[in-house]
């Protein structure tokens, strides 16, 4: 194993911790396994493939990633991108940073500020996945 593997690996395990973390914490809502299924897949996918995709970087930075992860690399690199898929993720994303905050992982002020970016910039986020789809159409057919 590379020094870069290595630490990819190192994310991940800590990683798990915060997932379990919330794991427990979406349990204790008492949300429907379904629910917390998809929660769980959509912030293991947030934190493990989007947050160490460029560089490696902690569940801490992640507060500060959401617009880049929303507005471009989502819509650019997920097959499965839609509408309904970034209001999903958008609430996963919300929901694991609320309960970070409350476990003192990172400060409510931040959480906070994501939930302001997330709600200001909905609009232009699925805007973003429209004017994709559009590109795409135009740049295969025309």
């Amino acid at each position: 194993m590379n020094n870069c593997e290595i630490e990819l690996e190192k994310s991940k395990k800590r990683n798990e911790n915060y997932i379990k973390e919330f794991e427990a914490w979406l349990k204790e809502k008492n949300l429907a396994p379904k629910t917390i299924k998809k929660h769980l897949s959509n912030i293991k996918f947030y934190l493990n493939e989007y947050l160490n995709y460029y560089e490696i970087a902690k569940m801490e930075d992640g507060i500060f990633e959401v617009y880049s992860f929303f507005n471009d690399w989502f819509i650019r690199k997920c097959m499965w991108a839609s509408k309904s898929s970034i209001k999903e993720n958008a609430s996963s994303i919300k929901k694991f940073y609320q309960c970070m905050s409350e476990k003192e992982h990172v400060k409510v002020e931040d959480y906070k500020l994501l939930c302001e970016e997330i709600n200001d910039n909905m609009e232009e986020f699925l805007d973003s996945i429209n004017d994709y789809d559009d590109r795409s159409y135009y740049d295969i057919f025309m």
